[in-house]
C-alpha cells in the first residue's frame, strides 16, 4: 500500500471493469424480470444494456460509476428505483446544507442550514438559483442533474432535480448566481459538505402539529416509517377535544423507508366506517407465454384485494371537517395513505398531484456491498384505476406562484383550511 493512501479511498475505488460489467448485466435482468410496470419503459432496454457494458471497460472512479448506474435506473420510470452503493462510495457524493424547492419549475431556496460558509453566503429563503458553475439553472438540471433522476412522472423528476441539483463530489466547490426577490443579483461560493451518510440537517420531524385559531390543526405528517409516529399522534389528540377542523398535510411524505401500517393508525382515527386500501398485483414470468407474437410475460400476474382497514376502537375518533394536502413530493407510504384516504371518502385532496410512486420495493444484492432496489407490485384503486403516471390529483387543485411563495404564502394550505372552517360553520364532516 502506498504511503498516505487510507481504507477509505481504496474502499470507495474496489470495483474492477468486470465488476462494473456484471452489475450492468444483473440490474438491467432483475428490471427486466421484476418490474411491474415494464409497458412504461419507452427506452431501448437492449441497446441501453450495449451501451452501458461499453461504458463499464473505461477506467473510472466507483462514483462517476454509480452515476452512470443512475442514469441506466432512470429509463425506467420508476419512481421508487435505485442502485445503492456501499457506504465508502455514498460518503464521496454530498451537497451543500441548503434545502431547494421548485416552484413554478425553478429553483428556489427554502432552507438552509448555518455554518461558516453559508453565513457569508447568506441564501435566505426566496432566493432564486439563476446558474450553477456559469451555466444557466434549467440547462444545469435538464443536462447534468435530470438523466440521473428516478421519477413516475416530469413533475416529479423535475422537482426531485431541482432538491439534487447542487450534489456532486464531496468537497468540491460550486458558484452560484443569485436573484434576490428584489431583483437584484449577487454571487455565492457554496461548497459540497454533507454526504449522503451525513445525517441531513433540514430533515423536519416526523409529525408536526400546529394550530390555529377556531379550533382548526395541521398535522404535518413529514414521514411515516418513525414506528412511534402513531402513537405520538394518539397523544396529541387523545380526545380530539376543542378539534373543529383538521388538515393532514403529506407534502413533504416523500414516503422513504415505508410505514403505511402507521399510516393508516392513523387515519384509522379519522373515520368512523372502514376503509380499504389499495389492490395490486405482480408480475408472473412464464417462459412458455413469451414467443413471437407475445414477446413479454407480463401478460401473467398474480392479484391481491384490497384490504380492509377497520376503525380503531381504543380511542375516540374524529368526525369533523378533514382535509389533505398533497404535492409531488408525496409518494411511497404516503401515497398509499393518499389512496386509502380517497377511498374513505373522507374529504378532499388540496394542493397538486402527488408523485405516484408506490408499491412493494424489491432490493436484491449486487456485488461487493451493492443492491438495485425496483417496485415489483402495480398497484391501483378498488376499480382498477391506476396512478403511477400521473399521480393521484387533488379535488381542489392549487399550484403555488413564485410571488406567493417569496411573499411566505402557503396558498394550498390556505384553500384546505377555508374549507375546514366552511364545514365546521355549517355543522357537517
Amino acid at each position: 500500500m502506498a504511503a498516505g493512501v487510507g481504507a477509505g479511498a481504496l474502499e470507495s475505488q474496489q470495483l474492477t471493469t468486470t465488476d462494473r460489467a456484471r452489475m450492468v448485466a444483473t440490474v438491467w435482468s432483475d428490471a427486466r424480470y421484476n418490474y411491474a410496470f415494464w409497458d412504461r419503459v419507452r427506452a431501448d432496454w437492449d441497446s441501453a444494456l450495449d451501451a452501458n457494458l461499453a461504458v463499464a471497460t473505461f477506467r473510472q472512479s466507483d462514483l462517476a460509476f454509480w452515476r452512470r448506474l443512475r442514469t441506466l435506473v432512470a429509463l425506467l420510470n420508476d419512481g421508487q428505483a435505485a442502485v445503492v452503493p456501499p457506504p465508502a462510495v455514498r460518503a464521496r457524493s454530498a451537497r451543500p446544507p441548503v434545502r431547494l424547492v421548485a416552484v413554478e419549475g425553478r429553483p428556489f431556496v427554502l432552507a438552509y442550514a448555518e455554518n461558516d460558509e453559508l453565513r457569508i453566503a447568506h441564501p435566505e429563503r426566496g432566493v432564486e438559483i439563476v446558474s450553477v458553475q456559469g451555466i444557466p439553472a434549467a440547462l444545469w438540471i435538464r443536462d447534468s442533474i435530470l438523466p440521473e433522476i428516478a421519477a413516475s412522472n416530469p413533475a416529479t423528476r423535475w422537482d426531485r432535480a431541482v432538491e439534487a441539483m447542487l450534489d456532486g463530489e464531496r468537497g468540491t466547490p460550486l458558484q452560484l448566481e443569485l436573484k434576490l426577490p428584489s431583483g437584484a443579483t449577487r454571487g455565492a461560493s457554496l461548497t459540497r459538505t454533507v454526504t449522503g451518510m451525513d445525517r441531513w440537517p433540514l430533515e423536519p420531524p416526523a409529525l408536526v402539529i400546529d394550530s390555529l385559531p377556531g379550533g382548526v390543526y395541521i398535522v404535518r405528517l413529514n414521514s411515516c416509517a418513525d414506528p412511534g409516529v402513531a402513537e405520538r399522534f394518539d397523544r396529541a389528540f387523545p380526545r380530539f377535544t376543542g378539534v373543529h377542523g383538521l388538515i393532514l398535510d403529506l407534502r413533504e411524505n416523500e414516503g422513504a423507508g415505508g410505514g403505511r401500517e402507521s399510516a393508516y393508525r392513523i387515519l384509522a382515527r379519522l373515520v368512523a366506517h372502514p376503509f380499504v386500501t389499495s389492490r395490486w398485483r405482480t408480475p408472473q414470468y412464464r417462459p412458455a407465454y413469451r414467443g413471437a407474437d407475445m414477446p413479454d410475460s407480463a401478460g401473467a400476474w398474480f392479484s391481491a384485494p384490497p384490504d380492509t382497514i377497520q376503525p380503531r376502537g381504543d380511542l375516540p375518533s374524529y368526525a369533523g371537517p378533514l382535509a389533505l394536502l398533497s404535492s409531488p413530493r408525496t409518494a411511497g407510504a404516503a401515497v398509499d395513505l393518499l389512496v386509502a384516504f380517497r377511498n374513505a371518502q373522507r374529504g378532499p385532496v388540496v394542493g397538486e398531484p402527488s408523485a405516484g410512486g408506490t408499491g412493494q420495493i424489491l432490493t436484491l444484492p449486487l456485488i461487493r456491498g451493492w443492491s438495485f432496489r425496483v417496485t415489483v407490485t402495480r398497484d391501483a384503486f378498488p376499480d382498477g384505476t391506476e396512478f403511477a403516471a400521473s399521480g393521484i390529483a387533488p379535488e381542489m387543485a392549487v399550484t403555488e406562484t413564485v410571488a406567493e411563495f417569496q411573499a411566505g404564502k402557503d396558498p394550498a394550505l390556505d384553500r384546505a383550511v377555508a374549507w375546514v372552517r366552511e364545514r365546521a360553520g355549517a355543522g357537517g364532516p
